[in-house]
């Protein structure tokens, strides 16, 4: 009997063949992840040394622009710092020696005064304007210059006191008011020096452009008058009596005054009469030329009292505008007591009839600039105006304008401060109605 035996080897071997594979796959599993995690560790060293020069790049940036900044501001302040020498205007060095007043640097050599422009050789001296003036100047003057002697205006201690024209604004020396410098009768201007001031008989200056636009005499002043009488009719205040018109001398017109028993007068020169009262005055008719001089022929004229009002007395020699606004002044005293008014306190009559010789100033000025603005606009021939209406001159428009302000900084009880509550009176209620109180009860109205 034969026995065969058999042993089984397939399922040993198998298992011991899985088993290898299963173990080689893990290690190569495992060596993969490790080439992966070693591929990861460079990847994310790559990327962090990335980003480590880019942010030293971006720091590196940073610094050259924040010491671009520097750098700027330095030099703006170094130019802002940078010392300029008022005198040359060129670069002081910070080893230059120097003055320095109130931030204003000047070398030393530069330092004049304004004055002499001698050097400023010590630290005495002042600034006016950012101007030097030293303390020991032979010339001890101010920055101001006279109008009148064309000088520097003298310090009178440490101030500087000079007078001024309230209109014109032209500033001069004190000493001139008293030293014989000759003042303009009208606009009060003194006479510069190298001026030529007109001098009337009577011992009054005229500045050459007053003196273009002077009434010499009783005819030439009629159609002035002729002017103001419509002007008031124009008012609804019409002088139905005739009142004679009579241009005199100073010394006619102060006699005149010292026999009317009426009349407020605060003017060191009386300019204008309302007269009541009988007298005989000495009258200008007509003035003869001889060269730049004129000879006045004067004739008496009897004044019969036939009503309240006799005649109206002008000084003679004052410039059309001056003489028409006196003349608008003493009119409204004719017309108070023609229309019965009652006796009234100075500052009631003066100021209204003050009051009328403003609105009159006015109303030429103004209808001189719009004739100005018509002849400027029109391009066609226009018809002769009549005098009244005719254009004013820039001169005569600028006297105008200074007669106005007279009238407006009169500083007297009765003419100024009188005029400006007139004229607040008038502006407020009217002119017929403030007429109308102060008939009623001798006051404006408030």
């Amino acid at each position: 009997m034969k026995w065969t035996i058999n042993i089984d080897t397939t399922s040993g071997d198998m298992e011991e063949a899985d088993q290898v594979e299963v173990d080689y796959v893990k290690a190569l599993s495992l060596s993969q992840m490790e080439f992966e995690n070693e591929q990861d560790l460079i990847i994310e060293r790559k990327i962090k040394e990335t980003l480590n020069a880019q942010t030293e790049e971006d720091e590196q940036l940073a610094n050259a622009m924040q010491l671009s900044l520097v750098m700027a501001s330095s030099k703006a302040v170094s130019s802002a710092f940078k010392i300029v020498c008022a005198g040359c205007n060129n670069e002081i060095s910070r080893r230059e020696n120097h003055f320095d007043c109130n931030g204003v640097v000047w070398h030393v050599k530069c330092l004049q005064c304004h004055a002499c422009t001698q050097l400023i050789k010590d630290d005495q001296f002042y600034m006016v304007e950012n101007r030097p003036y030293h303390t020991s100047c032979p010339r001890n003057k101010s920055h101001l210059k006279c109008y009148v002697c064309n000088d520097f205006i003298p310090y009178i201690g440490k101030e500087v006191e000079y007078g001024e024209h309230p209109f014109w604004a032209q500033k001069y020396c004190p000493s001139h008011e008293d030293d014989g410098t000759s003042k303009c009768a009208s606009c009060e201007r003194l006479e510069p020096k190298g001026g030529e001031y007109i001098l009337l008989q009577d011992g009054r200056s005229l500045c050459v452009e007053c003196s273009s636009f002077m009434i010499m005499d009783t005819n030439e002043c009629q159609p002035l008058f002729r002017e103001i009488q419509e002007y008031f009719t124009s008012l609804d205040m019409k002088l139905d009596q005739k009142i004679p018109l009579l241009l005199v001398e100073r010394e006619a017109l102060n006699e005149a005054m010292k026999g009317e028993r009426n009349g407020h007068h605060h003017l060191s020169e009386t300019r204008g009469l309302c007269v009541s009262e009988e007298q005989i005055i000495p009258v200008i008719h007509k003035r003869k030329h001889t060269g730049r001089n004129s000879t006045l022929n004067t004739q008496p004229f009897r004044l019969v009292r036939s009503c309240e009002v006799n005649a109206i007395l002008i000084l003679y020699g004052l410039p059309r505008l001056l003489t028409g606004s006196i003349l608008a002044h003493e009119m409204m005293h004719a017309w108070l007591r023609l229309q019965g008014y009652p006796n009234l306190k100075p500052e009631i009559e003066e100021g209204i009839c003050q009051v009328l010789a403003h609105m009159w100033l006015k109303s030429k000025i103004n209808m001189g600039s719009e004739a100005a603005m018509i002849a400027s606009s029109s391009s066609t021939r226009q018809p002769p105006r009549s005098n009244k209406h005719k254009q004013l001159s820039k001169i005569e428009q600028k006297l105008g304008e200074c007669f106005v302000r007279q009238i407006e900084l009169d500083n007297s009880e009765a003419y100024g401060d009188g005029f400006r509550v007139g004229e607040q009176a008038v502006s407020q209620y009217g002119l017929k109605e403030t007429l109308h109180h102060i008939k009623r009860t001798r006051n404006f109205p408030f």
